[in-house]
């Protein structure tokens, strides 16, 4: 049986040997693109590349990308869903096409020797049926049905679907087209074939789970309508790591791979009592949470923040129906001697994962202290609000939110046990009116900000490359950047720092900053590799994974005597006369060894 270190050196090994370069993962959280919180498919990072955009490494391309999301945060526990998740995938940019893309995909799936070894037999496909975007694609189906006739494979397996299932777009705007998915029988029993009735009834009954995926990327989409061709085609193949795993070593479920066992197995053997979904959603949501936290987000009740507060607390509460113990020999606290087990387990794979293991612990640790403090009275007060009625209204479900720090997914749950519903729409608006975190209150933030590229937000981009230098001239090299927001109204910078800014301080950083803007600096890029980039002595997050090509945005007349040089995708105005006056409106903590600035420019 394959082990998960395997899977992954076999699939880059075999598109590395069809000429195709190895590239790192990104970051979890995207390199400026506000209108996303996460990196949720490994096209996202991507995404300049498949528009058009030169890649240093070639035209055909395989990685390894983590990726997280929580829009089936409901499902985790089921068998297949996972909150944080590998994306094995293959590009071409403007080189193969449909059949090389599919002959390789079926070839690593059943090869025994270069591949996966999964029976062929066990696979069924599906195709685009065609719409007013785009016609159907029998194309792809010829190929298939070829392939399966070429390995003598019996019996009806190939089914044409139609967008919402075999069309792929990262939203509604930008590259997109049909796609072919591959599922696998996990029961065995249905090597003749299947009519389309039949299959449908397989894949709602989870007998057949997808395991591959070849987008066909050769439309630009505007406003959910294709607007016209790309002028080069690019192939996008996806397959989920943790469900390919699942179907080579034999498992009905992604928790019982090698992933997952030894936390699982760490959950159950200091548990009180014996529930395999919060075993699971304990299990899933710290190894989500440990990726995170190396990552660079931080527990808040905004933004990525927010949801990394949300999956540690709904772990601390199933931990607890669990009656999860701290480990008896590790003496580390229950929740942070699980996430060693997953450091453990990713570290040589992700190393950064073991650089930053001691601030992942201080987080986890700090949640689950923050959430113990306030649970048991936040119970109570739910008790009061279900035993007078049947519903909780969105004020009530807000309170516990803002007051006792209860995830609205923690409040749902538990009412649902009680037989209580909960108003989730008032819950939201209440959010809204508190400026909080929620799906549509982060697109309003977000809209006008850099992912449009405004006049106004990119004088706050370059802005934060001069409050970043100011800090590190006022309170010392050990300043480092932890995440920004910028909007066209204002710039929210995080930085680490272990005390309160004084007054002398911030007007310091004001003065240098306002100083560095009178100076009518130039703004200049240049691009070069990793390597050299790295001896230019330009700040960057050390330990973050880069592609071999990066730009530096400097400001000054030369790299060399530069005022402020970083590694950055851009953009920026050309000069810092433009900027107006700097003026910082707060500093706050936002967690332990974690400062955040608001500022404006008047």
């Amino acid at each position: 049986m394959l082990t998960s270190n395997e899977v992954r050196e076999r699939f880059l090994q075999f598109f590395q040997k069809r000429g195709h370069a190895v590239i790192p993962s990104a970051s979890l959280v995207p390199e400026n693109d506000p209108s996303v919180l996460f990196n949720t498919a490994g096209m996202q990072p991507l995404a300049p590349y498949l528009l058009g955009q030169r890649h240093l490494s070639g035209q055909r391309l395989v990685d390894i990308q983590k990726c997280v999301r929580t829009v089936d945060i409901d499902e985790i526990g089921d068998n297949t869903h996972a909150t944080f998740f590998e994306m094995m995938g293959n590009w071409s940019l403007g080189d193969y096409w449909k059949k090389d893309a599919i002959e390789w995909s079926y070839e690593f799936l059943t090869s025994t020797t270069e591949g996966l070894g999964l029976n062929p037999e066990h696979l069924f496909v599906t195709c685009f049926e065609g719409d007013d975007n785009a016609p159907r694609d029998t194309e792809s189906a010829e190929i298939w049905r070829e392939i399966f006739n070429k390995n003598n494979i019996k019996g009806e397996r190939i089914y044409f679907r139609p967008a919402n299932k075999n069309w792929w777009s990262a939203g509604d705007n930008g590259p997109c087209g049909p796609d072919t998915e591959m599922f696998y029988d996990l029961t065995g029993d249905l090597t003749k074939g299947m009519n389309l009735e039949e299959y449908l009834k397989a894949d709602d009954e989870q007998r057949v789970v997808e395991i591959w995926n070849d987008v066909f990327m050769e439309y630009l989409a505007k406003d959910g309508r294709v607007v016209e061709k790309l002028k080069t085609k690019n192939i996008d193949t996806g397959s989920g790591f943790e469900r390919v795993l699942a179907v080579v070593q034999g498992k009905t479920n992604i928790f019982d791979t090698d992933l997952f066992l030894e936390a699982i197995t760490y959950i159950r053997d200091n548990s009180v009592v014996g529930n395999i979904k919060s075993e699971r959603i304990v299990a899933d949501h710290i190894r989500t949470a440990t990726f995170m936290i190396c990552d660079g987000v931080t527990p808040s009740n905004t933004d990525r923040g927010y949801i990394l507060r949300r999956l540690l607390r709904r772990a601390i509460r199933h931990a607890d129906i669990l009656g999860l113990k701290d480990h008896p020999e590790i003496g580390a606290s229950r929740l942070v001697s699980l996430s060693h087990i997953f450091v453990t387990k990713y570290k040589d794979v992700y190393p950064e994962i073991i650089i930053k293991s001691k601030i992942i612990d201080a987080e986890i640790e700090e949640e689950d202290r923050k959430f113990k403090k306030t649970l048991s009275e936040g119970l109570r007060q739910l008790e009061k609000f279900t035993n007078k009625a049947l519903v909780i209204n969105g004020k009530d479900a807000f309170v516990l939110f803002s007051t006792y720090g209860f995830p609205l997914e923690v409040i749902l749950e538990i009412c649902k046990e009680k037989g209580v519903s909960v108003d989730a729409e008032g819950f939201n608006l209440e959010m809204k009116k508190h400026q909080d975190l929620s799906r549509s209150g982060a697109e309003q933030r977000f809209k006008g900000g850099m992912g449009d590229t405004s006049s106004e937000s990119i004088k706050y981009h370059t802005t934060t490359h001069l409050l970043h230098q100011a800090l590190r001239d006022v309170l010392g090299d050990s300043v480092i950047q932890k995440g920004s927001n910028i909007t066209a109204e204002r710039l929210r910078f995080d930085f680490t720092h272990d005390t309160k800014m004084t007054d002398e301080e911030k007007k310091k950083v004001e003065d240098v900053v306002n100083h560095k803007i009178k100076e009518n600096l130039t703004v200049n890029k240049v691009i070069m590799n990793k390597e050299e980039a790295e001896k230019t002595d330009a700040t960057h997050l050390f330990g973050e994974k880069y592609g071999d090509e990066v730009s530096i945005y400097y400001i000054g007349d030369s790299l060399e005597n530069a005022y402020s040089k970083e590694f950055c995708g851009g953009p920026h105005v050309e000069n810092t006369g433009v900027l107006g006056h700097f003026k910082i409106v707060k500093e706050e903590a936002i967690s332990a060894g974690v400062r955040r600035i608001k500022a404006i420019l008047e």
